[in-house]
């Protein structure tokens, strides 16, 4: 394979990961707090749909070029506050947190196609609405550099969108934050030891909230991506189960940042080769089941492997 073709591989690939690895951001830092976070579906999903909604019908006088932020920020807050609902539902009314985020995730997939068919007159999508787009960003590169322009601007030469540069970016934001920071050291202390950390006089309950809060925003991120980066719609259940796999990234990957970022780079391969084979005479359900039988088999490796190691002693 020649580097260009490796390059736009390797972009293809970005582009496929980035709702998986904003929401798996959120569900590292959730869980480096302590709280495990299943509602990311959910996050997701009330993201992308607020998001598109709110850029439909914004406020008036809002001008058109602010439309895209204004469904941003909007799709951001109303993951905020389905976060802030699992986190009061958990620590304040004392909730089990894992059936509290599955019953947070059956709400949003309800109440969106709900309101869809309130507010869009449709039960499928948006389709008949136009939507504004976030832009894509372009990158100046000087002449003779083909290769570069090819990496930081895509084959299109116009750049790439903004969330799929935010992505690494904020990957390397949350690594500041979590071992350069005094909230990142307090989240982590509490996420292994929240006894140990109350007596040392961390807010161990400031840091729940925290990371659950936390963990909605950047949830929020990869739904709004869906619906206003890849597609400029939103469709009834787009999330289409990448939530969960933004969850899995946090266990295959160690609740380590770097194996985070590479499981939801797998997961994002896996999405690209399942689009690729689609040209071929392969089954849809096939297609359609190949992320998760990646994520199954990557979940199941490092036992196995422990296995065959206990059974040659």
């Amino acid at each position: 394979m020649s580097l260009e073709l490796s390059i736009l591989a390797l972009l293809a690939v970005l582009r496929a990961a980035t709702p998986i690895l904003y929401a798996a951001l959120g569900g590292l830092l959730s869980e480096l707090g302590g709280k495990i976070n299943v509602a990311l579906e959910g996050l997701m999903l009330v993201a992308a749909f607020t998001g598109v909604i709110a850029a439909i019908h914004p406020p008036p006088g809002l001008p058109l070029a602010l439309l895209p932020w204004w469904g941003l920020l909007a799709g951001l807050l109303a993951a905020l506050l389905l976060a802030a609902l699992l986190a009061v539902l958990h620590l304040e009314c004392g909730a089990d947190l894992i059936v509290a985020g599955i019953a947070l995730n059956l709400l949003a997939a309800g109440l969106t196609v709900f309101l869809l068919a309130e507010l869009a007159g449709d039960k499928g999508s948006t389709a008949s609405f136009a939507t504004p787009a976030l832009p894509s960003l372009r990158i100046p590169v000087p002449e003779g550099w083909p290769l570069l322009d090819l990496l930081l601007n895509g084959e299109s030469g116009h750049g790439h969108h903004v969330l799929v540069l935010g992505a690494p970016l904020l990957a390397l934001a949350a690594w500041a934050f979590l071992r350069h920071t005094r909230a990142g050291a307090w989240l982590r202390a509490t996420g292994e030891n929240p006894a140990a950390a109350l007596a040392a006089g961390i807010p161990v309950r400031r840091m729940h909230y925290l990371a659950l809060l936390g963990s909605g925003v950047l949830a929020g991120l990869g739904g709004i991506y869906l619906s206003m980066g890849v597609l400029t719609l939103f469709q009834a259940e787009m999330t289409a189960g990448r939530g969960f796999l933004a969850l899995a990234a946090v266990f295959v990957g160690a609740r380590r940042l770097a194996g985070v970022c590479g499981a939801a780079l797998l997961f994002g391969a896996a999405a690209v080769l399942a689009t690729r084979l689609g040209t071929l005479d392969v089954p849809p359900q096939l297609l359609t089941m190949l992320p998760p039988l990646v994520t199954i088999a990557v979940l199941a490796l490092p036992g196995w492997r422990r296995h065959r190691h206990s059974n040659h002693r």
